[in-house]
């Protein structure tokens, strides 16, 4: 039939497969000798989670872009026995636009078989039930993702996933249109299921009159552009019923965590799960008498000790409507927390567990990395556990509100993957979700979306993205022999150029662009009107990575007269200024200057500490994560996590600046670790504290700290730098494609010493 499917057809209650928010259920039963080899090939749309006699046996799929569908195969052999066995999934139909999951039609494909032979396939021997327990008509939980969960039930509502007793529904389904079928591509999760390390607070809630409404983008901006359920469709807003039960008693406890619990009625207990995690919440209970149970979940507790559950415009609550009776609950979606609030209304239980089955990436611990100065093993372990929770199946901005794939963010995270993973598989998958797509209709001809796989209905981009993806395709030509997949890219390069052209102005400098022009969080993002120079020293530098990547001289050559002409306008009284704006038809710079357009200058070769030595001192010395606190240089307009910091650690170490990296770290990216174990995309704490281009930092362990400065796989080489740095000794190993490198440096005696380990084959060249 093709190359995953022997028979399976995919499948879906007839006429609603663009139906928003359905649930269904799919079950069969197989046999099989034990101890042989039984795998179940998935493919479906939008999400499903899979069961094999009643355990939790997988979640996807891994996404694709529009019109392509991964087959994932998931091993369950450990999960069969020689009798009757039942494979189940639950499968959720969203059909809304979103930067986590396509809005496309619902279907599941599904085949289970044993040693090659199919004992189960959709459209033949698998029967179907319409989930009604999770209520379909509710809000978004985020401008970025789709619905809250609400779920009601009675006890037994799961007995389906392995009680043959309990009969199919009798619904009509139909064979859905074929699918475009591509490998998984991506490695399997594990699913560990983590406990509470604490209890941190505990107390009463009283309901109350609603003191005001959550009203984000997500709740009031429904329509073409925003797809979901109008608030007058909605069967519950569980923003409003969440923020009705007020805390009317907390205390804030450090108690050891030992169930099972006691939750009396309107009561709550908090839950530290020891450092941020991202997964599905699970918990079980056993309830005398109905009663609704809610979770509030968040990465931070806010200054009373409480959770926000409506800290960065996602709704992060669930609620289960329970009658009496004992259950096992999990949610659906994958959620990012550190800490849990489970509170109960109406009633009393006794909670049992309470865990986060985390959805993960598991190949990171491949890697290793120590030495002697604790703070930075702290910060390596941070930046692995930030990768780890922002690369499931895509390199992900954040595990939490958006779960979306980001460019600019992926050229980062794509550094360590090679570091902590050893392969590029992951990455390649990423971009080949851009080179499978003709056009991103209804962005403009050329325009590549800011993420993907995601639903742009209201047209809005970055530019500036775009050249960040050709500066990461150039870096991926460096980390894999790809000829292929980068000459599949090879169109989508020349159109952004071709897209670009259209705002050159007379000095082919960018001017007037559309979209939402980036350079940073900070107040560099103020000063993008009209010549925004940051951006253009990007073009610069995309197209000479262009030129370099598909010898289109060309494009270099055109580099050359921009890189003139920002320098000639941009270069005012030793700073580089950010903007340029037209009055009366003629340009004139402005008295801007940021801290981050001084690091694009360095970056991208406008400047040089050789040619540029004032200003340079200047960012060394008086710029930094300490500029706030000594207040120098107050009108330079300090940067952010995102990028500037990034940038700034970048260009120190370029520059041999190695001793000045270390002390940077760690007022760079000790309170975020201490805090949740990750890193974030601010260096405040209103957004994101989970962001996956701040795992960089394991990137830059490696390299400045370990010693490890070049690792070329493509050419088998490794190049080792070691720095006059506080350290008496560090201990590097990673995995490549071809086996492990390990290096080892030490002091002795004054001098430093150093032991290499490398794969058959690679040289080692000693800087």
């Amino acid at each position: 039939m093709n190359d995953f499917f022997q028979q399976a057809q995919p499948i879906w209650p007839t006429n609603r497969e663009t139906e928003m928010n359905l649930s269904v259920g799919f079950r069969a039963t197989f046999e099989c000798v034990k101890h042989q080899k039984v795998e179940v090939r998935v493919a479906a749309s939008t999400l499903y989670r899979l069961w094999v006699n009643g355990e939790f046996a997988g979640y996807g799929p891994a996404r694709a872009g529009h019109g392509f569908y991964r087959v994932d195969e998931w091993d369950v052999t450990r999960f069969c026995h020689a009798e009757t066995n039942v494979v189940a999934l639950e499968v959720v139909g969203y059909n809304v636009n979103s930067y986590y999951v396509l809005d496309q039609p619902s279907f599941l494909q599904a085949e289970v078989l044993c040693e090659g032979n199919v004992l189960a396939a959709t459209n033949e021997n698998f029967g179907l039930r319409v989930l009604e327990e999770r209520v379909q008509r509710v809000q978004r939980y985020s401008f970025q993702r789709p619905f809250v969960e609400v779920y009601r039930l009675q006890q037994g509502f799961d007995a389906w996933r392995c009680d043959l007793e309990i009969a199919d529904s009798d619904i009509d389904y139909s064979i859905v249109s074929n699918k475009a079928l591509i490998p998984r591509e991506m490695p399997y999760p594990r699913f560990a299921c983590v406990a509470p390390s604490r209890v941190v607070g505990v107390g009463s809630v009283q309901k109350s009159e609603l003191e005001w409404r959550w009203t984000d983008r997500s709740f009031t901006e429904i329509g073409e552009q925003l797809k979901g359920y109008h608030e007058v469709e909605l069967d519950i807003v569980l923003s409003d019923e969440t923020l009705s039960y007020k805390t009317h008693a907390l205390q804030c406890t450090s108690n050891a965590t030992a169930f099972p619990h006691r939750l009396g009625q309107d009561s709550f207990q908090i839950f530290d799960m020891g450092g941020e995690k991202s997964g599905f919440i699970a918990l079980s209970l056993k309830c005398e008498a109905p009663l609704q149970l809610f979770v509030t979940f968040d990465e931070l507790l806010d200054e009373q000790g409480d959770v926000n559950f409506l800290r960065f415009e996602c709704v992060n609550s669930i609620k289960w409507e329970l009658e009496a009776g004992e259950y096992h609950l999990e949610s659906f979606e994958c959620y990012s927390l550190r800490y849990a609030k489970v509170f109960v209304v109406g009633g009393a239980c006794e909670l049992r567990s309470f865990a986060v089955r985390e959805y993960s990436n598991d190949e990171v611990w491949k890697a290793q990395f120590s030495c002697s100065n604790r703070d930075l093993n702290f910060l390596f372990e941070a930046a692995r556990e930030t990768f780890r929770q922002n690369a499931t199946d895509l390199f992900m901005d954040c595990p939490s509100r958006e779960r979306a794939g980001w460019l600019c963010d992926s050229l980062f995270t794509s550094r360590v993957a090679l570091d902590l993973i050893g392969d590029t598989q992951m990455e390649r998958a990423f971009l080949q979700n851009y080179a499978l797509q003709d056009g991103f209709a209804p962005l403009p001809a050329g325009v590549l979306p800011m993420c993907y796989p995601a639903d742009h209905l209201d047209g809005n981009f970055i530019p500036n993205w775009m050249l960040w993806f050709v500066l990461q395709l150039n870096e991926y030509s460096m980390r894999a022999a790809d000829s292929e997949l980068l000459e599949q890219l090879r169109p989508k390069v020349q159109g952004v150029f071709d897209y670009l052209a259209r705002f050159c102005n007379d000095d082919e400098l960018l001017e007037g662009l559309e979209g939402w022009v980036f350079i940073e969080w900070s107040k560099a993002n103020d000063f993008k009107d009209d010549v925004n120079y940051p951006s253009n020293m990007l073009y610069a530098a995309a197209l000479e990575a262009a030129a370099r990547l598909y010898k289109v001289e060309t494009w270099n050559e055109q580099a050359q007269r921009l890189r003139a002409k920002i320098t000639e306008q941009s270069w005012r009284y030793g700073w580089f200024r950010d903007n340029a704006i037209r009055e009366n038809g003629v340009l004139k710079t402005t008295k801007n200057r940021t801290e981050v357009c001084q690091y694009y200058a360095f970056y991208f070769g406008f400047a040089s500490p050789e040619t540029h030595g004032e200003l340079w001192g200047n960012l060394r010395d008086k710029l930094g994560p300490t500029r706030r606190i000594e207040g120098t240089l107050d009108d330079v307009h300090p940067a952010n996590a995102l990028m500037g910091n990034v940038l700034r650690i970048e260009l120190l170490s370029r520059y041999n600046e190695q001793a000045q990296v270390v002390e940077e770290c760690v007022p760079y990216w000790m309170s975020m670790a201490e805090k949740t174990g990750t890193l974030w995309e601010h260096n405040d704490t209103h957004a994101s504290c989970n962001h996956g281009f701040a795992s960089h930092a394991a990137h830059v362990l490696r390299r400045d700290i370990g010693g490890l400065r070049v690792l070329d796989v493509v050419n088998k080489r490794v190049e080792l730098h070691f720095a006059n740095i506080a350290l008496d000794w560090c201990d590097v190993r990673l995995p490549t494609p071809d086996g492990f490198v390990h290096v080892r440096w030490w002091r002795e005696g004054g001098a430093i010493r150093h032991s290499i380990q490398v794969p058959r084959g690679y040289v080692v060249n000693v800087v």
